[in-house]
Protein backbone atom coordinates (compact mmCIF):
# COMPACT_ATOMS: atom_id res chain seq x y z
CA UNK A 1 0.00 0.00 0.00
CA UNK A 2 1.23 3.37 -1.13
CA UNK A 3 1.86 6.19 1.33
CA UNK A 4 -0.99 7.86 -0.30
CA UNK A 5 -3.01 5.44 -0.20
CA UNK A 6 -2.20 4.88 3.66
CA UNK A 7 -2.71 8.49 4.45
CA UNK A 8 -6.06 8.44 3.23
CA UNK A 9 -7.00 5.15 5.66
CA UNK A 10 -5.74 6.80 8.38
CA UNK A 11 -7.56 9.79 7.67
CA UNK A 12 -10.93 8.73 6.69
CA UNK A 13 -11.57 5.18 8.13
CA UNK A 14 -9.85 5.94 11.65
CA UNK A 15 -12.07 9.75 13.23
CA UNK A 16 -13.97 7.11 15.53
CA UNK A 17 -13.89 3.48 16.73
CA UNK A 18 -9.81 3.98 17.79
CA UNK A 19 -8.65 1.15 19.32
CA UNK A 20 -8.79 1.87 23.48
CA UNK A 21 -5.77 -0.57 23.63
CA UNK A 22 -2.44 -0.52 25.31
CA UNK A 23 -1.03 -0.46 21.88
CA UNK A 24 -3.23 0.96 19.62
CA UNK A 25 -1.21 2.19 16.83
CA UNK A 26 0.24 -1.19 17.07
CA UNK A 27 -3.62 -2.35 16.05
CA UNK A 28 -3.95 0.06 13.25
CA UNK A 29 -0.75 -1.09 11.76
CA UNK A 30 -2.59 -4.95 11.96
CA UNK A 31 -5.55 -3.57 10.32
CA UNK A 32 -3.75 -1.96 7.84
CA UNK A 33 -1.43 -4.61 6.89
CA UNK A 34 1.61 -2.02 7.72
CA UNK A 35 4.35 -1.59 10.51
CA UNK A 36 3.61 0.44 13.74
CA UNK A 37 6.71 2.24 12.67
CA UNK A 38 4.95 3.53 9.54
CA UNK A 39 1.57 4.34 10.83
CA UNK A 40 3.44 6.56 13.76
CA UNK A 41 5.41 8.13 10.54
CA UNK A 42 2.29 9.12 8.39
CA UNK A 43 0.32 10.49 11.42
CA UNK A 44 2.77 12.66 12.23
CA UNK A 45 3.52 13.90 9.11
CA UNK A 46 -0.27 14.53 8.85
CA UNK A 47 0.46 16.29 11.60
CA UNK A 48 3.20 18.43 10.51
CA UNK A 49 0.95 19.29 7.52
CA UNK A 50 -2.13 20.58 9.42
CA UNK A 51 -4.61 18.16 7.92
CA UNK A 52 -4.93 16.41 11.49
CA UNK A 53 -5.43 18.45 14.92
CA UNK A 54 -4.56 15.38 16.59
CA UNK A 55 -5.57 12.04 17.23
CA UNK A 56 -7.73 11.47 20.60
CA UNK A 57 -11.21 12.52 22.14
CA UNK A 58 -13.79 14.93 21.23
CA UNK A 59 -16.15 15.69 23.85
CA UNK A 60 -19.57 15.87 23.74
CA UNK A 61 -21.15 19.20 24.14
CA UNK A 62 -23.09 19.89 27.40
CA UNK A 63 -21.51 16.80 28.96
CA UNK A 64 -18.87 18.09 30.88
CA UNK A 65 -18.00 21.84 31.32
CA UNK A 66 -20.25 24.35 29.37
CA UNK A 67 -19.72 25.95 26.11
CA UNK A 68 -21.75 28.59 23.63
CA UNK A 69 -21.96 30.04 19.87
CA UNK A 70 -21.05 33.55 20.16
CA UNK A 71 -20.92 36.28 17.16
CA UNK A 72 -20.14 40.07 16.83
CA UNK A 73 -21.12 42.39 13.92
CA UNK A 74 -17.80 44.24 13.47
CA UNK A 75 -16.89 47.03 11.70
CA UNK A 76 -15.01 45.73 8.72
CA UNK A 77 -12.11 47.73 9.00
CA UNK A 78 -11.48 46.70 12.59
CA UNK A 79 -12.31 42.91 11.83
CA UNK A 80 -9.09 41.42 11.81
CA UNK A 81 -7.76 43.88 15.20
CA UNK A 82 -11.22 42.40 16.96
CA UNK A 83 -10.66 38.67 16.30
CA UNK A 84 -6.95 38.87 17.56
CA UNK A 85 -8.37 39.69 20.76
CA UNK A 86 -10.66 37.31 20.77
CA UNK A 87 -8.20 34.81 20.03
CA UNK A 88 -6.24 35.49 23.18
CA UNK A 89 -8.76 34.03 25.09
CA UNK A 90 -8.13 30.56 25.73
CA UNK A 91 -11.82 29.79 26.17
CA UNK A 92 -12.26 30.26 22.31
CA UNK A 93 -11.75 27.79 20.18
CA UNK A 94 -12.99 28.54 17.04
CA UNK A 95 -13.21 31.37 15.51
CA UNK A 96 -14.21 32.56 11.93
CA UNK A 97 -15.20 35.74 9.74
CA UNK A 98 -18.66 35.03 8.26
CA UNK A 99 -20.65 36.60 5.33
CA UNK A 100 -23.57 38.83 7.71
CA UNK A 101 -24.07 41.60 9.77
CA UNK A 102 -22.81 39.43 12.09
CA UNK A 103 -19.23 38.73 11.12
CA UNK A 104 -17.19 36.85 13.50
CA UNK A 105 -18.27 33.67 15.02
CA UNK A 106 -16.65 31.92 17.91
CA UNK A 107 -16.91 29.11 19.85
CA UNK A 108 -16.23 29.74 24.35
CA UNK A 109 -15.51 26.80 26.05
CA UNK A 110 -15.33 26.33 30.17
CA UNK A 111 -15.15 24.31 32.77
CA UNK A 112 -18.24 25.27 33.92
CA UNK A 113 -21.27 27.71 33.32
CA UNK A 114 -19.93 30.33 35.78
CA UNK A 115 -16.05 30.70 34.09
CA UNK A 116 -17.71 30.65 30.40
CA UNK A 117 -20.25 33.76 31.05
CA UNK A 118 -17.26 35.40 33.31
CA UNK A 119 -15.46 34.81 29.95
CA UNK A 120 -18.11 35.79 27.65
CA UNK A 121 -18.42 39.22 29.72
CA UNK A 122 -14.48 39.65 29.24
CA UNK A 123 -14.58 39.36 25.67
CA UNK A 124 -17.39 41.80 25.29
CA UNK A 125 -15.72 44.50 27.11
CA UNK A 126 -12.66 44.13 26.09
CA UNK A 127 -13.89 43.91 22.28
CA UNK A 128 -15.65 46.49 22.84
CA UNK A 129 -18.93 45.09 20.61
CA UNK A 130 -21.96 43.71 21.70
CA UNK A 131 -21.99 40.02 22.02
CA UNK A 132 -24.52 37.46 20.21
CA UNK A 133 -24.72 34.49 22.54
CA UNK A 134 -26.39 31.45 20.89
CA UNK A 135 -25.91 28.14 23.61
CA UNK A 136 -26.88 24.86 22.36
CA UNK A 137 -30.64 23.85 23.10
CA UNK A 138 -30.61 20.96 20.77
CA UNK A 139 -28.06 18.28 19.18
CA UNK A 140 -29.47 16.73 15.73
CA UNK A 141 -25.89 15.60 14.20
CA UNK A 142 -22.46 17.11 16.11
CA UNK A 143 -18.92 15.84 14.99
CA UNK A 144 -18.81 12.41 14.41
CA UNK A 145 -16.27 12.53 11.87
CA UNK A 146 -16.16 14.25 8.32
CA UNK A 147 -16.11 11.35 5.75
CA UNK A 148 -13.56 11.91 2.49
CA UNK A 149 -15.13 9.57 0.61
CA UNK A 150 -18.69 10.73 0.36
CA UNK A 151 -20.36 7.85 2.73
CA UNK A 152 -22.30 8.76 6.21
CA UNK A 153 -22.24 6.76 8.83
CA UNK A 154 -24.25 9.31 11.40
CA UNK A 155 -25.83 8.56 14.68
CA UNK A 156 -29.17 10.18 14.44
CA UNK A 157 -31.95 10.51 16.17
CA UNK A 158 -34.09 7.13 16.10
CA UNK A 159 -31.13 5.04 15.26
CA UNK A 160 -30.05 2.49 17.85
CA UNK A 161 -26.52 3.30 18.35
CA UNK A 162 -27.87 6.72 19.97
CA UNK A 163 -26.69 7.38 23.47
CA UNK A 164 -28.85 8.83 26.15
CA UNK A 165 -27.88 12.24 27.16
CA UNK A 166 -26.01 12.66 30.42
CA UNK A 167 -26.35 16.21 31.95
CA UNK A 168 -22.91 17.92 32.75
CA UNK A 169 -21.63 17.31 36.08
CA UNK A 170 -18.72 18.21 38.36
CA UNK A 171 -15.16 16.54 37.62
CA UNK A 172 -13.28 14.82 39.86
CA UNK A 173 -9.39 15.70 40.22
CA UNK A 174 -8.47 13.11 38.51
CA UNK A 175 -10.96 13.35 35.70
CA UNK A 176 -9.71 17.00 35.74
CA UNK A 177 -5.89 16.26 35.40
CA UNK A 178 -7.16 13.61 32.67
CA UNK A 179 -9.70 16.26 30.55
CA UNK A 180 -6.46 18.45 30.81
CA UNK A 181 -4.29 15.57 29.12
CA UNK A 182 -6.39 14.22 26.34
CA UNK A 183 -7.13 18.08 25.37
CA UNK A 184 -3.59 17.73 24.19
CA UNK A 185 -4.03 14.71 22.10
CA UNK A 186 -2.90 11.13 22.32
CA UNK A 187 0.92 11.16 22.19
CA UNK A 188 2.51 9.74 19.09
CA UNK A 189 4.28 7.00 20.96
CA UNK A 190 4.31 3.35 20.99
CA UNK A 191 2.35 3.16 24.43
CA UNK A 192 0.47 6.79 24.41
CA UNK A 193 -1.84 6.02 27.27
CA UNK A 194 0.66 5.03 29.52
CA UNK A 195 2.22 8.22 28.74
CA UNK A 196 -1.11 10.28 29.35
CA UNK A 197 -1.09 8.36 32.58
CA UNK A 198 2.27 9.52 33.61
CA UNK A 199 1.04 12.59 33.19
CA UNK A 200 -2.01 12.24 34.86
CA UNK A 201 -0.38 10.02 37.98
CA UNK A 202 -2.07 6.66 37.35
CA UNK A 203 -2.06 3.15 35.97
CA UNK A 204 -2.60 2.96 32.41
CA UNK A 205 -5.54 0.88 32.92
CA UNK A 206 -7.15 3.71 35.03
CA UNK A 207 -6.38 5.89 32.07
CA UNK A 208 -8.32 3.15 29.67
CA UNK A 209 -11.60 2.34 32.01
CA UNK A 210 -12.11 5.82 32.24
CA UNK A 211 -11.84 6.54 28.55
CA UNK A 212 -14.10 3.54 27.30
CA UNK A 213 -16.39 4.75 29.97
CA UNK A 214 -16.98 7.76 29.30
CA UNK A 215 -17.25 6.90 25.44
CA UNK A 216 -20.10 4.47 26.88
CA UNK A 217 -21.67 7.03 28.43
CA UNK A 218 -21.39 9.61 25.43
CA UNK A 219 -19.40 12.82 27.45
CA UNK A 220 -16.69 11.37 24.59
CA UNK A 221 -18.33 11.72 21.35
CA UNK A 222 -15.65 9.87 19.59
CA UNK A 223 -12.52 9.16 19.98
CA UNK A 224 -9.59 8.83 16.56
CA UNK A 225 -8.18 11.13 14.37
CA UNK A 226 -9.33 14.46 13.99
CA UNK A 227 -9.31 15.83 10.68
CA UNK A 228 -8.94 19.76 9.55
CA UNK A 229 -11.15 19.87 6.26
CA UNK A 230 -9.52 23.01 5.62
CA UNK A 231 -6.16 21.28 4.85
CA UNK A 232 -7.82 18.51 2.65
CA UNK A 233 -9.52 21.14 0.53
CA UNK A 234 -13.04 21.88 2.00
CA UNK A 235 -12.48 25.15 1.80
CA UNK A 236 -16.10 26.09 0.82
CA UNK A 237 -18.16 26.26 4.08
CA UNK A 238 -20.85 27.66 4.83
CA UNK A 239 -23.88 28.09 7.97
CA UNK A 240 -27.28 27.73 6.83
CA UNK A 241 -29.86 28.68 9.16
CA UNK A 242 -33.49 29.07 9.22
CA UNK A 243 -36.39 30.44 11.34
CA UNK A 244 -38.70 27.47 11.61
CA UNK A 245 -41.39 27.47 13.83
CA UNK A 246 -40.81 25.93 17.50
CA UNK A 247 -43.28 23.19 17.51
CA UNK A 248 -41.73 22.19 14.08
CA UNK A 249 -37.97 22.64 14.57
CA UNK A 250 -37.70 18.87 15.66
CA UNK A 251 -38.83 16.98 13.17
CA UNK A 252 -37.50 19.46 10.48
CA UNK A 253 -33.70 19.21 12.74
CA UNK A 254 -33.74 15.77 12.23
CA UNK A 255 -34.48 15.21 8.97
CA UNK A 256 -31.80 17.86 7.72
CA UNK A 257 -29.12 15.90 9.40
CA UNK A 258 -29.51 13.36 8.23
CA UNK A 259 -28.97 14.72 4.42
CA UNK A 260 -25.25 13.60 2.94
CA UNK A 261 -23.33 16.46 3.09
CA UNK A 262 -24.84 18.30 6.61
CA UNK A 263 -22.24 17.96 9.13
CA UNK A 264 -23.13 19.67 11.23
CA UNK A 265 -26.88 20.42 12.72
CA UNK A 266 -28.83 22.02 16.10
CA UNK A 267 -30.94 24.31 17.33
CA UNK A 268 -30.02 27.12 18.99
CA UNK A 269 -32.24 30.09 20.43
CA UNK A 270 -33.76 33.47 18.61
CA UNK A 271 -32.25 36.38 20.12
CA UNK A 272 -35.03 39.27 18.97
CA UNK A 273 -35.03 41.47 17.26
CA UNK A 274 -31.01 41.06 16.12
CA UNK A 275 -30.75 36.97 15.56
CA UNK A 276 -34.24 35.55 13.79
CA UNK A 277 -32.88 32.51 13.56
CA UNK A 278 -33.17 28.50 15.37
CA UNK A 279 -31.86 25.68 13.41
CA UNK A 280 -28.40 26.04 12.28
CA UNK A 281 -26.24 23.38 10.01
CA UNK A 282 -22.94 23.26 8.43
CA UNK A 283 -22.20 22.26 4.70
CA UNK A 284 -18.94 21.65 3.66
CA UNK A 285 -17.59 21.36 -0.03
CA UNK A 286 -15.35 21.82 -2.11
CA UNK A 287 -16.13 24.81 -4.07
CA UNK A 288 -18.43 27.06 -3.67
CA UNK A 289 -20.62 26.30 -6.56
CA UNK A 290 -21.05 23.18 -5.26
CA UNK A 291 -22.10 24.24 -1.82
CA UNK A 292 -24.81 26.78 -2.63
CA UNK A 293 -26.05 24.24 -5.46
CA UNK A 294 -26.56 21.43 -2.26
CA UNK A 295 -28.40 24.34 -0.13
CA UNK A 296 -30.89 24.91 -3.57
CA UNK A 297 -31.37 21.51 -3.69
CA UNK A 298 -31.83 20.36 0.61
CA UNK A 299 -34.37 23.84 0.20
CA UNK A 300 -36.17 22.25 -2.56
CA UNK A 301 -36.54 18.88 -1.40
CA UNK A 302 -37.05 19.28 2.47
CA UNK A 303 -39.96 21.50 1.24
CA UNK A 304 -37.59 24.28 3.31
CA UNK A 305 -38.70 27.39 0.89
CA UNK A 306 -41.19 28.94 3.42
CA UNK A 307 -39.09 29.18 6.37
CA UNK A 308 -36.93 33.03 6.11
CA UNK A 309 -32.68 31.66 5.77
CA UNK A 310 -29.31 33.30 5.44
CA UNK A 311 -26.03 31.36 4.05
CA UNK A 312 -23.34 32.61 5.96
CA UNK A 313 -20.00 31.59 3.81
CA UNK A 314 -16.91 31.50 5.76
CA UNK A 315 -14.42 34.00 4.82
CA UNK A 316 -11.34 33.63 6.93
CA UNK A 317 -10.07 31.34 9.41
CA UNK A 318 -8.51 33.43 12.71
CA UNK A 319 -8.38 30.54 15.07
CA UNK A 320 -9.09 26.88 15.36
CA UNK A 321 -8.30 23.98 17.71
CA UNK A 322 -9.82 21.60 20.31
CA UNK A 323 -12.00 23.03 23.30
CA UNK A 324 -10.42 23.57 26.37
CA UNK A 325 -12.14 22.42 29.13
CA UNK A 326 -9.98 22.89 32.48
Amino acid sequence: MTDEALDFRLLNDFQRDFPLCPAPFAELAARLGVAESAVLRLLEGLRREGKIARVGAVFAPKRIGASTLAAMAVPPERLVAVAETVNRFPEVNHNYEREHRFNLWFVVTAGSEGRLQAALGAIEQVAGYPLLRLPLLHEFHIDLGFSLDGKTDKVLPGDSRRRAFVPPRPLDEFERRLVMALQEGLPLFIRPFSVLASRVGCDESEVLERIRHWCAEGIIKRFGVVVRHHELGYTANAMLVHDVPDDAVAGIGETLAREPGVTLCYQRPRVLPDWRYNLFCMIHGQLRGEVEARIRQLRSRLQLRDYAHATLFSVTRFKQGGARYA
